[in-house]
């Protein structure tokens, strides 16, 4: 009895070892070798089912395919239609269960008394009778926060607010906390060692906040407000001589509390330029020398002043014009001497390219000849 159940045993050992064990890999190749004998989609309401078949990737007759299901469900989620998107297999059919984003109904603002309704709706994207995608929201909430910072609001709030009506709508409300107006506390200067502070804060457009000033403007920090102030701060400079005059860098650092911003600008003046020395140079031109001296407004011993040099150029070209040089090109040269301070001005002309009329057309005379 023993030695029979030894036998059986043995058998049933050698047998195990000899069938062939199904890995996954096997089950995938199964998989792959069923094909999709239908495709079923549920849970869409407004979305027609051929739109859905419009973005799979394979279609009935297909086999069962992972990364083309995967891929299918990427492109479905990625055409804001839907919330939620599962694929599952039910025997030999494909289910497709999908959850539609909302319609949006209406969309409202509340709580904005600086801006009102007409401003926020031309810069939000989202409006009436549009899918609503919790990326477009997003985008158009930072859109709002950007068009308060620019009004000079930086601790104001914005909060979208889904609203469920009935038939998969909502009202879609932005609720806004404006908070209090942010000024600018202080605007300081580094490496101005011969203008004052003061008389800087005067050449540029943005200013300090005042309690008593109610009418004041421009005393709230605006980036591109603070790029012209740049300008304005070369301008004044080249005006006065520092034809060498950088503004280093330019920040706007806002206090922890978020009511107030310090506005830090760094320079390089350089020197400031006398001048020493100024000549016209007319080369092969029939020029009268003296009538062009006349018109020059940069002098020996003034500190340079470059609108003044602007508008030597303007006048010299001019004069020329009026001495048969109509095509006459201006161009001043500079040779500066950091060391002496000092710089030398050079306004050299040149005839230009000349132009010429090819022909003369007269049109709407019907009685008088040409």
């Amino acid at each position: 009895m023993q030695i029979r159940i030894f036998c059986v045993a043995l058998l049933t050992l050698i047998l195990s070892c000899a069938t062939p064990v199904l890995t996954p890999d096997s089950w995938v190749s199964h998989a792959h070798a069923e094909t999709i004998s239908n495709i079923v989609i549920e849970g869409n309401q407004r979305v027609e089912n051929d739109t859905v078949f419009s973005y799979l990737q394979f279609k009935q007759g297909d086999s069962f395919n992972p990364e083309k299901i995967d891929e299918s469900i990427k492109v479905l989620f990625q055409t804001g239609l839907f919330s939620d998107v599962q694929m599952f297999q039910r025997g030999r059919t494909l289910v497709i269960k999908v959850v539609e984003n909302p319609l949006i109904n209406q969309v409202n603002f509340e709580g904005n008394s600086e801006i009102d309704d007409k401003a926020l709706q031309k810069e939000v994207e989202v409006h009436e009778r549009m899918i609503f995608t919790r990326a477009q929201v997003q985008s158009d909430t930072q859109r709002g926060l950007a068009l308060y910072q620019k009004a000079g609001y930086y601790n104001v709030r914005v909060a979208p607010k889904r609203i469920r009506l009935s038939e998969n709508r909502i009202n879609l409300v932005f609720e806004i906390t404006e908070g209090s107006e942010t000024t600018v506390e202080s605007i300081n200067f580094a490496g101005n060692n011969s203008v004052s502070a003061s008389t800087l804060r005067s050449a540029i457009g943005t200013k300090e906040h005042s309690w008593w000033n109610f009418f004041q403007k421009n005393d709230t920090y605006d980036p591109d407000r603070l790029e012209y102030d740049k300008e304005l701060l070369r301008r004044y400079y080249i005006k006065h001589g520092y034809a060498d005059f950088q503004v280093i860098s330019a920040d706007a650092q806002l206090s922890p509390d978020g009511d107030h911003f310090v506005i830090n600008f760094a320079v390089e003046e350089g020197p400031q330029y006398v001048i020493s020395d100024v000549a016209v140079e007319i080369g092969n031109t029939n020029l009268d020398p003296e009538r062009l001296k006349s018109v020059i407004k940069t002098g020996v011993g003034d500190s340079y002043d470059a609108t003044k040099v602007d508008k030597t150029v303007e006048n010299l070209t001019i004069e020329a014009s009026k001495q048969g040089f109509v095509f006459a090109n201006v161009e001043p040269k500079i040779d500066r001497d950091p060391a002496k301070g000092s710089l030398n001005i050079s306004y050299r002309i040149a005839e230009g390219q000349r132009a010429y009329t090819e022909r003369i057309d007269i049109v709407g005379n019907t009685r008088t000849l040409d």
